[in-house]
């Protein structure tokens, strides 16, 4: 009996397509307070601790990375569209908590559910678009999923920091959250389908895979540091250019051209990593992340500098962020491949929780200039540990 189902972009191509554009709604759920959030933590509920309003980002990370393990595990026995669904159920309460908080707490339980929700529906459509293009294409499409989820935080950031300036920030946010939550639900429960018979489809016709340990350890810390600064451009780098006199739409013009340029350079990207190989890309992304963000710190939190940093971290962490789950995909077969990229993504989303906690202790102890500087310096050393790692060719079928 032949195979019911095809690998490839082509064979797959609407729903594989419907998924790109669902991940675009996914991540413009977290680009909704990219630009704002902490600027509300400081403006409308009165905190004074830069640490203390990072705690937002560090919950949303904590449960995210969470959430990621867990998809991973229980991709095969839920089915990944379940997952995906129950990942669009729990960001529904984010936009009325949001609008109801009293207090920067009921802020840090939304962002809890927010990361909840971002780990499975991220998780889900990242893997499901692996097991639809088949080993061949893995980088390109991993490309245009980071594209396109990326392109939502940045369009998202912009537009809640444009709004911002006329209506209150929270209101922008919640109202955005909800409508947001609700589209990807619905979108989801009539028209996307599980791709369980492609995982294994493939998994008949898969080379044998060696070990690759460490190659694996190497992608989980560098996922890890490149979140680390992920969470400072989102939770420092605002309050750093408001400290120097930056305006809101000035702020929301520097959040958003970040994973703007991210989100448009994963679009070659991903494709040049099948050519060209995994690792060379790691390496030269984490370095230029790093220095961006020495731009970002001698500029002195002047904007037009900001601007450069801001477009040179997007192109560096374009480099690093679909190639890096491509080449952890490349590493296991087929049926260890959702454990393994949930496994990852897990480590690689722990970052958000260390880097907004370093960058705020550091910030309040010994400036916002020196807390950018740790994180490029440590963004730095990753490369370098990734340079010294040998990695395998990316794996192919042996027949389809």
């Amino acid at each position: 009996m032949s195979d019911a189902v095809a690998l490839g972009l082509r064979a797959n191509a609407g729903q594989f397509g419907l998924l790109v554009v669902l991940n675009g709604i996914v991540g413009a759920l977290a680009g909704l307070e990219r630009s704002v959030l902490p600027l509300v933590g400081e403006g409308e509920f009165g905190i004074d601790s830069t640490a203390a309003v990072l705690v937002f980002i560090a919950a949303f990370g904590l449960a995210k990375a969470s959430a990621n393990l867990a998809a991973g595990r229980l991709a095969d026995r839920v089915g990944r569209r379940n997952l995906l669904i129950l990942g669009w159920m729990l960001a529904l309460p984010v936009g009325p908590l949001l609008a109801v908080a009293p207090g920067w707490w009921l802020v840090v339980v939304a962002n809890l559910l927010l990361g909840a929700a971002q780990g499975l529906a991220w998780s889900m459509t990242v893997v499901m678009k692996i097991d639809l293009a088949g080993p061949t294409r893995r980088g390109l499409a991993l490309g245009l999923n980071e594209s396109f989820g990326y392109g939502g935080v940045a369009v998202a950031a912009f537009v809640t920091g444009a709004l911002a300036a006329t209506f209150t920030p929270l209101t922008v946010v919640w109202v955005g959250a909800l409508a947001l939550s609700l589209t990807g639900g619905i979108v989801t429960a009539v028209a996307v389908r599980d791709t369980g018979a492609h995982v294994a489809h493939e998994d008949r016709h898969a080379e044998p895979t060696p070990r690759a340990g460490r190659v694996l350890m190497s992608c989980e810390q560098a996922g890890f540091v490149n979140n680390l600064n992920d969470a400072l451009a989102w939770g420092l780098a605002p309050l750093y250019l408001a400290a120097h006199g930056a305006s809101v739409r000035e702020i929301a013009v520097v959040a958003a051209l970040y994973p703007a340029v991210w989100g448009v350079c994963q679009l070659g990207t991903g494709w040049l990593s099948d050519v060209a190989g995994r690792k060379p890309l790691i390496v030269a992304g984490m370095l230029v992340q790093a220095a961006a963000l020495v731009l970002l710190v001698a500029g002195g939190g002047r904007v037009p500098a900001a601007l450069v940093a801001s477009a040179a971290l997007g192109v560096g962490t374009a480099l690093v962020y679909p190639t890096l789950i491509a080449a952890v995909s490349d590493a296991v077969a087929p049926r260890q491949r959702a454990g393994a990229v949930g496994r990852y993504r897990f480590w690689r989303d722990l970052g958000l929780v260390a880097g907004a906690l370093t960058s705020g202790l550091v910030a309040d102890g010994l400036g916002d200039g020196a807390a950018i500087g740790v994180v490029a310096t440590i963004t730095a050393a990753s490369g370098i540990i990734v340079a010294k790692t040998s990695f395998r060719p990316a794996r192919g079928l042996a027949h389809i």
